[in-house]
């Protein structure tokens, strides 16, 4: 049993790390062969596929009306892209010949700019035309080759923002747009293969599995196999010959997969597998502890993240960044909110998407502290504390930064927009602190009650410092309901947004009656039972999680069992989805940010075998780790 507990931390705290490494990008299943790659081109019943994108004083809305796209523009603000509205995701191909077709108008006189470009990085037009618009609607139809690199999530853009031909800021008007395709009417010079990544036909975990876990190879493009192979990588002798399932339709992989079993190989070392006429799998591990540089590398990777000091490193090493004050939205006020990491994508800050991170590293930690060094290569490597702790605290202490004298928590801290693809200390624009929201209070409170906890030993003057702003953030929660955060109009960074701060109000009390044992605190988290999620919009969980694992807790109370049916409630339906995936995932949909939410459920899959003792939730866990791994 006690080897079992060590296997499962091991993939507690490998799952926490994915969590926090994770930001998934779109999967988009494009078909060129469709006539018209523009999916909804006429309104006739909504905007679907249409948005619109605003900064710089930009101010509009978007709708249909009468079967026509409308962009309602009441500031086009102070550059060119101010006012967008746009089409994703369009795929070019390099050489392909392309016809592009709109009607387009405008209830005042005025100068637009469409054009497909690069959704990213330089932001290059493939194709532009600047267009003179009247209130009587024109047709704009023409061919062009894509002559760039093949771009398979390129955008159609219309840029209606503060145009100098214009000779200065508009009236409020409408843009309609209406009668919108895009076809790809030549392709005989394209070559389709060079724009394909190579699609393994056998699947395995790349780096690998602990020695008596249960082991599972993906095939696909299987034709008349029955058997499989698995190699020493070392010896190239044939270790295991295991029989292929049967064949199981992957509808949201669009695959037909087959499965096979190789739990009985238990021999640490190298392997790969073979079968038949297929391409050999990549090799992989079998260690007892085949994620240890993984954890160690998702540390260091928040390292390379930090804020407003310098970063050394052979490839992502740059100067201090974001040094100076902030002001606060609103107001002339500047404050000091130095450090932290940035976030996935930008450099903004965030402290609710902040928090989560410091509880996935947290609790990874308290999983089982032998598991994490104190030589990763950071600034404080070497001091006597592992570096997944020194690392949570450089979020901390920027966290500490956020909190008003009021005890409420600023959202985040960024720019008025986006800075495009630049260095990090390339982007010099005013730092704009946002206003207080009860879901960044909530969710400081939270990490702040379980930072108190776990840095009591080795940094007890910081463990008081982070129990007094979680009790602070509490009582400006008691006096404040509901300030959710929407951006303002003249900022448009990330907004973190939310329609309900229960969850995040469920897990402070939660973890401030953990560290503090208050009475209060458990009458208030009874009063709530109970929240899910252990995303940054949804962090019931992490409530559920202060409870099941806290030292002493009564088992037999109403609240520990409110918490652990919630947990297995929610374990139950991934196990069932993970059985039923050929690739044993516990997600049916994979949106935005999926790899990060088949993480989270291999937390709560973790969770529910260590409540049980049912190795059905421990295999279903370890499936989503192999998942997320390769």
């Amino acid at each position: 049993m006690k080897k079992q507990k060590h296997r499962i931390s091991r993939c507690v705290a490998a799952l926490a790390a994915c969590a926090m490494m994770t930001a998934a990008m779109p999967i988009a299943q494009i078909s060129v062969s469709a006539a018209d790659l523009i999916s909804n081109g006429t309104f006739e019943t909504s905007t679907s596929g249409w948005g619109m994108y605003k900064e710089s004083g930009g101010a509009a809305s978007l709708s249909s009306d009468n079967g026509r796209l409308a962009l309602k523009i009441s500031n086009t603000g102070k550059v060119t892209y101010a006012v967008q509205m746009f089409y994703d995701i369009i795929p070019l191909y390099q050489n392909g010949v392309y016809r592009l077709k709109y009607d387009i108008s405008s209830s005042v006189d005025r100068y637009v700019e469409g054009m497909i470009q690069q959704n990213g990085g330089t932001y290059q037009a493939y194709t532009w035309k600047g267009i003179d618009l009247t209130s009587e609607p024109q047709t704009i139809d023409y061919e062009f080759t894509m002559e760039a690199e093949t771009d398979i999530m390129a955008k159609l853009v219309f840029n209606c923002g503060l145009q100098p031909k214009d000779g200065g800021e508009l009236p409020e008007h409408v843009i309609y747009l209406d009668n919108v395709s895009l076809e790809l009417v030549d392709d005989s010079n394209v070559d389709y293969s060079a724009t394909r990544p190579y699609a393994p036909p056998i699947l395995t975990d790349q780096t690998g599995y602990q020695t008596n876990s249960k082991k599972i190879a993906v095939f696909r493009d299987i034709t008349d196999q029955t058997e499989f192979s698995v190699i020493n990588a070392d010896t190239e002798q044939v270790v295991y010959t295991g029989t292929l399932s049967d064949p199981k339709e992957n509808v949201s992989a669009g695959e037909t997969n087959y499965t096979g079993d190789f739990s009985q190989v238990t021999e640490p070392g190298s392997y790969y597998i073979q079968c038949d006429n297929l391409d050999d799998s990549y090799v992989f591990t079998i260690a007892e502890n085949p994620y240890d540089a993984m954890l160690d590398d998702s540390v260091r990777m928040l390292y390379l993240q930090r804020c407003g000091c310098s970063i050394e490193d052979a490839d992502f090493a740059h100067p201090a960044c974001h040094t100076g004050l902030a002001t606060i939205y609103g107001t002339s006020d500047t404050i000091d909110v130095s450090g932290g990491w940035h976030d996935a994508g930008d450099y903004g800050r965030y402290t609710v998407a902040g928090a989560k991170a410091v509880a996935d590293l947290l609790y990874a930690y308290l999983a089982n502290p032998s598991l994490h060094s104190d030589a990763l290569g950071i600034p404080e490597s070497g001091n006597g504390r592992a570096d997944i702790l020194d690392e949570a605290k450089y979020e901390l202490d920027w966290m500490l930064k956020m909190q008003a004298s009021s005890g409420g928590v600023y959202h985040k801290v960024t720019c008025e927009n986006f800075p495009g693809y630049v260095a990090p200390e390339k982007e010099t624009a005013p730092l704009i602190v946002t206003p207080v929201s009860t879901t960044a209070t909530a969710d400081f409170a939270g990490a702040m009650a379980l930072a108190y906890e776990v840095y009591q030993e080795s940094d007890p003057a910081f463990a008081e410092t982070c129990l007094h702003a979680a009790e602070n953030a509490w009582n400006f929660l008691e006096q404040n309901p509901n300030l959710i955060f929407e951006n303002p109009e003249d900022i448009t960074t990330g907004e973190y947004g939310d329609s309900s701060d229960k969850d995040e109000r469920y897990w402070a009390a939660a973890q401030l009656w953990r560290a503090t044992g208050d009475e209060t605190y458990l009458a208030t988290l009874e009063s709530m039972m109970t929240q899910t999620g252990l995303d940054w919009a949804l962090v019931g969980d992490y409530g559920n999680i202060a409870i099941l694992t806290m030292p002493g807790v009564e088992k037999d109370s109403d609240v520990y069992t409110k918490a652990k049916n919630a947990v297995l409630k929610q374990a139950d339906k991934f196990l069932k989805n993970s059985q039923n995936s050929p690739y044993g995932v516990s997600q049916t949909a994979y949106n935005w940010g999926s790899n990060m939410t088949i993480a989270n459920s291999g937390v709560i899959l973790s969770i529910a075998y260590q409540l049980t003792g049912n190795a059905e939730y421990q295999d279903a866990a370890e499936a989503q780790l192999h998942y997320l791994l390769g």
